[in-house]
């Protein structure tokens, strides 16, 4: 089990990427959602000069938002800063698109980006549906430093569901896929990534594909409790995203809120009614994965920080890595609140870092 951090992109806090290169943690996955925070590639540059071992790429690119070959071209500017060592989140766009008051990108839509994208990737011609007509796009001046797409851009496709499950089997190198509770959860997302692969004629090695999930980890100190004020401040933001995420669903797709949610739902939604509609895919999402708004807190409960985020003593959660780790899961990139984040890091690297290593 690998430890790797999920960064909310900030131009001006590149020193984060290096203390996490700095304490061992081995990717650092810089997120991308405009209107929210800094642009990624430009964090990404930025990262790439100031570090030399740890791992670069997005958690998640959003192909909804960028055609294929700006995706393509962005990221082969990275791997010529950091060669070797660049690679490629992508996702059809939760946080990203809403923000904008739009749904995530369509299954089949994110299916035909992808078969766009990774012939580019490697510097090949690809076809592209562009008004209407599809065109035959290459990147036509790779040799002059431009770009690199020389060495490998490894591709990690962001998935929820079994169909999008099935692409990240059908395309990617690895998976990124939601938190798996136990190991049948953990299971059931292999059968959906190897359906794919089967489909598209791959024969998928579980030992040699990537799979990574998404949280956050706080270490209990004796005697404290999922509700203590300093795991609220370090997990708060991250919990409450999941109510983000939930609303949206709602009002979206009229998908009914999980069960944890029973307590608040009615309080949090009778609170967004209160907000104009127009600018309700704003306000959803304000302090997105970064902090609580004040009127917000009373939503995070102890049971939602449980039910979404990693939180128990240095030996219960070692226990509980090596169980996700025996399962199938490769590694965890790990998103903090954004003013206890350092402390955080330097918190797991001590606990749970050495041992995971030995």
């Amino acid at each position: 089990m690998e430890l790797g951090v999920c960064v909310a992109s900030h131009i001006g806090d590149i020193d984060y990427v290096v203390a996490a290169e700095e304490l061992g943690f081995s990717r650092a996955w810089l997120a991308d959602s405009q209107m929210i925070w800094s642009d990624c590639y430009a964090t990404l540059a930025l990262a790439a000069h100031r570090t030399e071992r740890i791992r670069l790429g997005t958690g998640i690119a959003v192909t909804g938002t960028r055609p294929a070959p700006v995706t393509a071209a962005a990221i082969g500017t990275i791997n010529a800063l950091a060669p070797g060592r660049t690679f490629l989140g992508v996702g059809a766009g939760n946080t990203a698109m809403r923000i904008m008051g739009a749904p995530p990108q369509k299954i089949a839509e994110f299916d035909r980006y992808l078969e766009s994208l990774l012939p580019l990737l490697r510097g090949e011609e690809a076809w592209l549906e562009l008004e209407g007509e599809s065109r035959p796009i290459r990147h036509i001046m790779p040799d002059r430093g431009f770009v690199n797409f020389d060495d490998p851009i490894p591709v990690y496709v962001s998935g929820f569901g079994p169909r999008s499950l099935g692409l990240a089997g059908r395309y990617g190198d690895g998976a990124v896929v939601p938190l798996p509770w136990n190991a049948a959860v953990m299971e059931g997302f292999w059968r959906a990534i190897e359906v794919g692969a089967s489909a598209a004629g791959r024969s998928l090695d579980r030992d040699g594909y990537d799979t990574t999930a998404l949280t956050t980890i706080s270490v209990l100190d004796p005697g404290e409790t999922a509700d203590s004020p300093r795991i609220r401040h370090e997990c708060g933001a991250f919990a409450m995203a999941t109510l983000h995420y939930a609303y949206d669903q709602w009002r979206q797709f009229g998908h009914s809120p999980p069960a944890l949610l029973a307590d608040v739902w009615d309080d949090y939604c009778a609170m967004l009614d209160e907000v104009p509609k127009e600018r309700l895919h704003q306000r959803i999402h304000a302090g997105h994965n970064c902090w609580v708004l004040p009127e917000e807190e009373r939503f995070v409960t102890p049971g939602l920080i449980e039910a979404t985020c990693l939180v128990g003593t240095r030996d219960q959660l070692l226990e509980r890595l090596h169980e996700l780790g025996a399962a199938g899961l490769d590694q965890l990139m790990l998103l903090p609140a954004l003013e206890p984040r350092y402390a955080v890091l330097e918190r797991l690297a001590r606990d749970l870092l050495g041992p995971l290593s030995e």
